[in-house]
Protein backbone atom coordinates (compact mmCIF):
# COMPACT_ATOMS: atom_id res chain seq x y z
CA UNK A 1 0.00 0.00 0.00
CA UNK A 2 1.16 3.56 -0.71
CA UNK A 3 1.30 6.10 2.08
CA UNK A 4 -1.20 8.90 1.81
CA UNK A 5 1.57 11.28 0.69
CA UNK A 6 2.89 8.91 -1.98
CA UNK A 7 -0.63 8.18 -3.21
CA UNK A 8 -1.33 11.89 -3.55
CA UNK A 9 1.93 12.41 -5.42
CA UNK A 10 1.17 9.51 -7.76
CA UNK A 11 -2.33 10.83 -8.42
CA UNK A 12 -0.92 14.27 -9.20
CA UNK A 13 1.61 12.74 -11.58
CA UNK A 14 -1.13 10.80 -13.40
CA UNK A 15 -3.28 13.92 -13.76
CA UNK A 16 -0.27 15.83 -15.09
CA UNK A 17 0.58 13.06 -17.59
CA UNK A 18 -3.01 12.84 -18.86
CA UNK A 19 -3.23 16.60 -19.28
CA UNK A 20 0.09 16.87 -21.09
CA UNK A 21 -0.17 13.66 -23.11
CA UNK A 22 2.56 11.04 -23.41
CA UNK A 23 6.17 12.07 -23.04
CA UNK A 24 6.94 11.60 -26.75
CA UNK A 25 4.04 13.78 -27.95
CA UNK A 26 4.23 17.06 -29.79
CA UNK A 27 7.45 18.01 -31.62
CA UNK A 28 9.25 14.93 -30.29
CA UNK A 29 6.58 12.48 -31.41
CA UNK A 30 7.65 9.87 -33.98
CA UNK A 31 4.22 10.27 -35.61
CA UNK A 32 4.18 13.21 -38.01
CA UNK A 33 1.18 15.15 -39.36
CA UNK A 34 0.11 17.96 -41.66
CA UNK A 35 -3.04 19.95 -40.91
CA UNK A 36 -5.43 22.23 -42.78
CA UNK A 37 -7.46 25.00 -41.16
CA UNK A 38 -10.03 27.28 -42.69
CA UNK A 39 -13.10 27.47 -44.88
CA UNK A 40 -14.74 25.73 -47.84
CA UNK A 41 -11.88 26.40 -50.24
CA UNK A 42 -9.64 24.08 -48.24
CA UNK A 43 -12.20 21.80 -46.57
CA UNK A 44 -13.04 20.05 -49.83
CA UNK A 45 -16.42 21.58 -50.66
CA UNK A 46 -17.58 20.31 -54.10
CA UNK A 47 -15.17 17.38 -53.96
CA UNK A 48 -18.11 15.19 -54.93
CA UNK A 49 -17.84 16.19 -58.58
CA UNK A 50 -15.57 15.40 -61.52
CA UNK A 51 -16.67 18.19 -63.85
CA UNK A 52 -20.21 19.38 -64.62
CA UNK A 53 -23.05 17.97 -66.68
CA UNK A 54 -26.72 18.72 -67.16
CA UNK A 55 -27.59 15.04 -66.97
CA UNK A 56 -29.70 14.80 -63.80
CA UNK A 57 -30.02 11.03 -63.35
CA UNK A 58 -27.82 8.21 -62.18
CA UNK A 59 -24.10 8.87 -62.06
CA UNK A 60 -24.58 12.13 -64.03
CA UNK A 61 -22.27 11.00 -66.86
CA UNK A 62 -19.84 9.63 -64.28
CA UNK A 63 -19.30 13.05 -62.67
CA UNK A 64 -21.02 12.18 -59.38
CA UNK A 65 -18.53 10.44 -57.13
CA UNK A 66 -21.23 9.78 -54.52
CA UNK A 67 -22.94 7.29 -56.82
CA UNK A 68 -22.99 3.73 -55.54
CA UNK A 69 -24.04 1.67 -58.55
CA UNK A 70 -26.80 -0.77 -57.63
CA UNK A 71 -27.57 -4.20 -59.06
CA UNK A 72 -30.28 -2.73 -61.23
CA UNK A 73 -27.85 -0.21 -62.76
CA UNK A 74 -29.04 2.93 -60.99
CA UNK A 75 -27.37 4.91 -58.20
CA UNK A 76 -27.76 5.07 -54.48
CA UNK A 77 -26.07 8.28 -53.42
CA UNK A 78 -23.64 7.75 -50.57
CA UNK A 79 -22.53 11.24 -49.57
CA UNK A 80 -20.31 9.91 -46.79
CA UNK A 81 -17.97 8.24 -49.27
CA UNK A 82 -16.94 11.73 -50.40
CA UNK A 83 -17.59 13.97 -47.39
CA UNK A 84 -15.89 12.09 -44.60
CA UNK A 85 -16.33 11.69 -40.83
CA UNK A 86 -19.97 12.82 -40.76
CA UNK A 87 -19.18 16.16 -42.37
CA UNK A 88 -21.86 15.84 -45.00
CA UNK A 89 -24.51 15.86 -42.29
CA UNK A 90 -22.99 18.74 -40.34
CA UNK A 91 -22.27 20.80 -43.46
CA UNK A 92 -18.49 21.09 -43.09
CA UNK A 93 -18.03 19.00 -46.26
CA UNK A 94 -14.47 17.75 -45.73
CA UNK A 95 -13.85 15.66 -48.82
CA UNK A 96 -11.68 12.64 -49.45
CA UNK A 97 -9.75 14.60 -52.09
CA UNK A 98 -9.31 17.81 -50.10
CA UNK A 99 -5.98 19.54 -50.58
CA UNK A 100 -4.41 18.29 -47.35
CA UNK A 101 -5.35 14.68 -48.13
CA UNK A 102 -4.09 14.60 -51.72
CA UNK A 103 -0.81 16.40 -51.04
CA UNK A 104 2.09 13.97 -51.56
CA UNK A 105 3.87 14.80 -48.32
CA UNK A 106 5.26 11.86 -46.39
CA UNK A 107 3.67 11.97 -42.94
CA UNK A 108 1.75 9.58 -40.71
CA UNK A 109 -1.45 11.64 -40.65
CA UNK A 110 -3.17 14.22 -42.84
CA UNK A 111 -5.71 16.07 -40.71
CA UNK A 112 -8.43 18.31 -42.13
CA UNK A 113 -9.93 20.57 -39.45
CA UNK A 114 -11.45 23.10 -41.85
CA UNK A 115 -15.17 23.63 -42.34
CA UNK A 116 -17.28 25.04 -45.13
CA UNK A 117 -18.60 28.47 -44.23
CA UNK A 118 -15.97 29.16 -41.59
CA UNK A 119 -15.03 32.72 -40.67
CA UNK A 120 -11.91 33.83 -38.86
CA UNK A 121 -13.47 33.58 -35.39
CA UNK A 122 -14.06 29.86 -36.00
CA UNK A 123 -10.26 29.47 -36.03
CA UNK A 124 -9.50 31.35 -32.79
CA UNK A 125 -9.05 29.52 -29.52
CA UNK A 126 -12.11 29.59 -27.28
CA UNK A 127 -10.07 31.52 -24.72
CA UNK A 128 -9.39 34.20 -27.35
CA UNK A 129 -12.98 34.59 -28.54
CA UNK A 130 -13.20 31.56 -30.82
CA UNK A 131 -16.63 30.38 -31.88
CA UNK A 132 -18.02 26.98 -32.83
CA UNK A 133 -19.05 26.07 -36.36
CA UNK A 134 -21.62 23.40 -37.21
CA UNK A 135 -21.32 21.93 -33.73
CA UNK A 136 -17.53 21.68 -33.87
CA UNK A 137 -15.14 23.35 -31.44
CA UNK A 138 -12.96 26.22 -32.70
CA UNK A 139 -10.29 24.94 -35.04
CA UNK A 140 -7.36 26.25 -32.94
CA UNK A 141 -8.61 24.22 -29.97
CA UNK A 142 -8.77 21.12 -32.12
CA UNK A 143 -5.32 21.88 -33.52
CA UNK A 144 -4.04 21.85 -29.94
CA UNK A 145 -5.03 18.21 -29.59
CA UNK A 146 -3.38 17.26 -32.87
CA UNK A 147 -0.22 19.19 -31.96
CA UNK A 148 -0.10 17.24 -28.69
CA UNK A 149 -0.54 13.82 -30.25
CA UNK A 150 1.58 14.32 -33.37
CA UNK A 151 4.67 16.10 -34.58
CA UNK A 152 2.91 18.67 -36.79
CA UNK A 153 5.16 19.72 -39.66
CA UNK A 154 2.86 21.89 -41.79
CA UNK A 155 -0.31 23.92 -41.22
CA UNK A 156 -2.11 25.15 -44.36
CA UNK A 157 -4.63 27.96 -43.87
CA UNK A 158 -7.37 29.34 -46.14
CA UNK A 159 -9.56 31.97 -44.46
CA UNK A 160 -10.97 35.46 -44.88
CA UNK A 161 -13.32 35.05 -47.84
CA UNK A 162 -16.43 34.60 -45.72
CA UNK A 163 -15.49 37.58 -43.54
CA UNK A 164 -15.62 39.61 -46.75
CA UNK A 165 -19.05 38.25 -47.70
CA UNK A 166 -17.99 36.23 -50.72
CA UNK A 167 -21.16 34.11 -50.84
CA UNK A 168 -23.33 37.22 -50.58
CA UNK A 169 -21.49 38.70 -53.56
CA UNK A 170 -22.23 35.62 -55.66
CA UNK A 171 -25.92 35.77 -54.79
CA UNK A 172 -26.11 39.50 -55.50
CA UNK A 173 -24.35 39.22 -58.87
CA UNK A 174 -26.57 36.31 -59.88
CA UNK A 175 -29.75 38.16 -58.96
CA UNK A 176 -28.60 41.30 -60.79
CA UNK A 177 -27.93 39.32 -63.99
CA UNK A 178 -31.20 37.41 -63.74
CA UNK A 179 -33.42 40.42 -63.12
CA UNK A 180 -32.01 42.94 -65.58
CA UNK A 181 -31.52 43.10 -69.33
CA UNK A 182 -28.65 43.85 -71.67
CA UNK A 183 -30.40 47.12 -72.54
CA UNK A 184 -30.32 48.18 -68.90
CA UNK A 185 -27.96 45.89 -66.99
CA UNK A 186 -27.81 46.01 -63.22
CA UNK A 187 -24.19 45.46 -62.23
CA UNK A 188 -23.26 44.09 -58.83
CA UNK A 189 -19.76 45.54 -58.81
CA UNK A 190 -20.31 49.05 -57.35
CA UNK A 191 -22.06 48.17 -54.09
CA UNK A 192 -20.06 44.99 -53.56
CA UNK A 193 -16.73 46.69 -54.12
CA UNK A 194 -17.73 49.20 -51.47
CA UNK A 195 -18.71 46.38 -49.12
CA UNK A 196 -15.39 44.57 -49.61
CA UNK A 197 -13.44 47.79 -49.08
CA UNK A 198 -15.28 48.44 -45.82
CA UNK A 199 -14.75 44.92 -44.51
CA UNK A 200 -11.18 44.37 -45.65
CA UNK A 201 -9.32 46.02 -42.73
CA UNK A 202 -11.15 43.99 -40.06
CA UNK A 203 -10.96 40.80 -42.10
CA UNK A 204 -7.19 41.05 -42.57
CA UNK A 205 -6.70 41.99 -38.91
CA UNK A 206 -8.52 38.78 -38.02
CA UNK A 207 -6.42 36.74 -40.44
CA UNK A 208 -3.34 38.11 -38.67
CA UNK A 209 -4.93 37.03 -35.40
CA UNK A 210 -5.51 33.54 -36.82
CA UNK A 211 -1.79 33.19 -37.39
CA UNK A 212 -1.10 34.47 -33.88
CA UNK A 213 -3.57 31.92 -32.51
CA UNK A 214 -1.94 29.06 -34.40
CA UNK A 215 1.47 30.07 -33.11
CA UNK A 216 0.15 30.35 -29.57
CA UNK A 217 -1.23 26.81 -29.79
CA UNK A 218 2.02 25.44 -31.14
CA UNK A 219 4.10 27.23 -28.51
CA UNK A 220 1.88 25.89 -25.76
CA UNK A 221 2.60 22.36 -27.05
CA UNK A 222 6.34 22.87 -26.93
CA UNK A 223 7.13 23.76 -30.55
CA UNK A 224 9.66 26.34 -31.65
CA UNK A 225 9.01 28.37 -34.77
CA UNK A 226 11.52 26.35 -36.79
CA UNK A 227 9.80 23.03 -36.09
CA UNK A 228 6.73 23.61 -38.23
CA UNK A 229 5.64 25.65 -41.22
CA UNK A 230 2.55 27.79 -41.82
CA UNK A 231 1.32 28.27 -45.40
CA UNK A 232 -1.30 30.97 -45.93
CA UNK A 233 -3.06 30.65 -49.25
CA UNK A 234 -5.26 32.94 -51.30
CA UNK A 235 -8.31 32.12 -53.42
CA UNK A 236 -8.64 31.17 -57.10
CA UNK A 237 -11.23 32.76 -59.33
CA UNK A 238 -14.08 30.31 -60.03
CA UNK A 239 -15.36 32.26 -63.07
CA UNK A 240 -13.60 33.45 -66.24
CA UNK A 241 -13.35 36.94 -67.64
CA UNK A 242 -16.30 37.96 -69.75
CA UNK A 243 -14.49 37.47 -73.06
CA UNK A 244 -13.37 34.00 -71.94
CA UNK A 245 -16.93 32.76 -71.27
CA UNK A 246 -18.19 30.26 -73.87
CA UNK A 247 -21.84 31.27 -73.41
CA UNK A 248 -23.33 34.52 -74.70
CA UNK A 249 -23.96 37.29 -72.22
CA UNK A 250 -27.61 37.53 -73.24
CA UNK A 251 -30.22 34.76 -73.26
CA UNK A 252 -30.46 32.12 -70.55
CA UNK A 253 -27.64 29.72 -71.34
CA UNK A 254 -25.35 31.12 -68.66
CA UNK A 255 -28.02 30.22 -66.10
CA UNK A 256 -29.83 27.09 -67.30
CA UNK A 257 -26.92 25.42 -69.11
CA UNK A 258 -23.59 26.78 -67.93
CA UNK A 259 -24.28 27.74 -64.33
CA UNK A 260 -22.39 31.04 -64.55
CA UNK A 261 -25.04 33.80 -64.58
CA UNK A 262 -22.90 36.96 -64.44
CA UNK A 263 -22.61 40.01 -66.64
CA UNK A 264 -19.28 40.34 -68.46
CA UNK A 265 -18.46 43.53 -66.60
CA UNK A 266 -19.07 41.85 -63.24
CA UNK A 267 -17.06 38.81 -64.34
CA UNK A 268 -14.14 41.04 -65.28
CA UNK A 269 -14.35 42.83 -61.94
CA UNK A 270 -14.41 39.57 -60.00
CA UNK A 271 -11.59 37.95 -61.99
CA UNK A 272 -9.29 40.94 -62.47
CA UNK A 273 -9.98 43.12 -59.43
CA UNK A 274 -11.72 41.36 -56.54
CA UNK A 275 -9.63 38.17 -56.55
CA UNK A 276 -6.46 40.23 -56.98
CA UNK A 277 -7.42 42.56 -54.12
CA UNK A 278 -8.03 39.65 -51.75
CA UNK A 279 -4.83 37.90 -52.85
CA UNK A 280 -2.72 41.02 -52.40
CA UNK A 281 -4.22 41.65 -48.98
CA UNK A 282 -3.47 38.09 -47.85
CA UNK A 283 0.03 38.39 -49.27
CA UNK A 284 0.50 41.45 -47.05
CA UNK A 285 -0.58 39.43 -44.02
CA UNK A 286 1.85 36.63 -44.91
CA UNK A 287 4.73 39.08 -45.22
CA UNK A 288 3.86 40.88 -42.00
CA UNK A 289 3.57 37.63 -40.05
CA UNK A 290 6.54 35.84 -41.59
CA UNK A 291 4.63 32.85 -42.98
CA UNK A 292 4.83 31.28 -46.42
CA UNK A 293 2.35 32.52 -49.02
CA UNK A 294 0.72 30.45 -51.79
CA UNK A 295 -0.88 32.69 -54.40
CA UNK A 296 -3.77 30.89 -56.09
CA UNK A 297 -5.40 33.75 -58.01
CA UNK A 298 -4.51 32.19 -61.39
CA UNK A 299 -4.67 28.53 -60.34
CA UNK A 300 -7.89 27.89 -62.28
CA UNK A 301 -7.12 30.00 -65.35
CA UNK A 302 -8.80 28.32 -68.32
CA UNK A 303 -10.47 25.70 -66.08
CA UNK A 304 -13.19 27.91 -64.61
CA UNK A 305 -16.89 27.18 -64.94
CA UNK A 306 -18.03 28.22 -68.45
CA UNK A 307 -14.48 28.85 -69.66
CA UNK A 308 -14.03 28.64 -73.43
CA UNK A 309 -11.16 26.18 -72.99
CA UNK A 310 -13.25 23.63 -71.09
CA UNK A 311 -16.50 21.80 -71.72
CA UNK A 312 -19.30 20.11 -69.86
CA UNK A 313 -19.15 16.35 -69.54
CA UNK A 314 -21.02 14.23 -72.05
CA UNK A 315 -21.99 10.57 -72.05
CA UNK A 316 -18.38 9.48 -72.54
CA UNK A 317 -17.50 10.62 -69.04
CA UNK A 318 -15.17 13.25 -67.63
CA UNK A 319 -11.52 13.98 -68.28
CA UNK A 320 -9.36 16.28 -66.15
CA UNK A 321 -7.82 17.74 -69.31
CA UNK A 322 -11.10 18.97 -70.79
CA UNK A 323 -13.66 19.20 -67.97
CA UNK A 324 -14.30 22.25 -65.80
CA UNK A 325 -12.50 22.26 -62.48
CA UNK A 326 -15.18 24.34 -60.73
CA UNK A 327 -18.65 23.28 -59.65
CA UNK A 328 -21.26 25.23 -61.58
CA UNK A 329 -23.88 27.37 -59.84
CA UNK A 330 -26.53 24.94 -58.68
CA UNK A 331 -29.78 25.62 -56.86
CA UNK A 332 -29.65 22.25 -55.13
CA UNK A 333 -32.93 21.08 -56.62
CA UNK A 334 -31.63 18.33 -58.91
CA UNK A 335 -27.93 17.72 -58.46
CA UNK A 336 -26.08 17.87 -55.18
CA UNK A 337 -26.17 20.81 -52.78
CA UNK A 338 -26.34 24.53 -53.46
CA UNK A 339 -23.44 25.17 -51.08
CA UNK A 340 -21.13 23.27 -53.45
CA UNK A 341 -21.59 25.97 -56.09
CA UNK A 342 -18.52 27.78 -57.46
CA UNK A 343 -16.02 25.77 -55.42
CA UNK A 344 -13.04 23.77 -56.70
CA UNK A 345 -14.28 20.31 -57.66
CA UNK A 346 -12.43 17.00 -57.28
CA UNK A 347 -10.03 17.79 -60.12
CA UNK A 348 -9.15 21.20 -58.72
CA UNK A 349 -8.74 19.83 -55.21
CA UNK A 350 -6.19 17.34 -56.45
CA UNK A 351 -4.50 20.25 -58.23
CA UNK A 352 -4.42 22.18 -54.95
CA UNK A 353 -2.88 19.17 -53.27
CA UNK A 354 -0.20 19.18 -55.95
CA UNK A 355 0.41 22.90 -55.32
CA UNK A 356 0.89 22.25 -51.62
CA UNK A 357 3.28 19.39 -52.40
CA UNK A 358 5.38 21.68 -54.60
CA UNK A 359 5.39 24.46 -51.98
CA UNK A 360 6.53 21.99 -49.32
CA UNK A 361 9.64 21.25 -51.39
CA UNK A 362 10.61 24.94 -51.40
CA UNK A 363 12.34 26.93 -48.69
CA UNK A 364 9.88 28.17 -46.08
CA UNK A 365 10.89 31.81 -46.56
CA UNK A 366 9.99 31.82 -50.26
CA UNK A 367 6.59 32.60 -51.75
CA UNK A 368 4.99 31.14 -54.85
CA UNK A 369 2.14 31.36 -57.33
CA UNK A 370 0.67 28.04 -58.43
CA UNK A 371 -0.88 27.58 -61.88
CA UNK A 372 -2.17 24.75 -64.05
CA UNK A 373 -0.72 23.78 -67.42
CA UNK A 374 -3.14 24.19 -70.33
CA UNK A 375 -4.30 20.91 -71.85
CA UNK A 376 -2.80 18.78 -69.10
CA UNK A 377 -4.09 17.11 -65.95
CA UNK A 378 -3.96 18.30 -62.36
CA UNK A 379 -0.59 16.61 -61.95
CA UNK A 380 1.01 19.28 -64.16
CA UNK A 381 0.83 22.21 -61.73
CA UNK A 382 3.73 24.66 -61.77
CA UNK A 383 5.16 27.25 -59.38
CA UNK A 384 6.41 30.75 -60.09
CA UNK A 385 8.21 32.63 -57.34
CA UNK A 386 6.38 35.86 -56.55
CA UNK A 387 8.71 37.35 -53.91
Amino acid sequence: MFSRGKAAALAAAIVSWVAAGPANAGPTSPSTAIVSLGDSYISGEAGRWNGNTNEYWGDRNFTDRACDVQWWGGCSYNYDRVYLEGTYDNGCHRSDVAEIRTASISVNAKVNLSCSGAVTSNLFRTAAGGTTRNGEAPQADRLSTIARDYNVRLIAISIGGNDLGFSDIIVDCTVDWSTSSADDPDYCQPENQAMVDSRMPAAMANVRKVIDEVRAVMTSRGYTGSQYRIVLQSYPSPIPRGAENRYPETGWSRLDTGGCPFWNRDSDWARNSLVAQISNSLKGVALAKGVQFMDLRDMLQGREVCSRTTQQVGSGGPSPTTAEWVRFLNSGCCQGDAQESLHPNAYAQRALGRCLTLIWAKASNTHWSCRNTAGQSYTAMTLTQVF
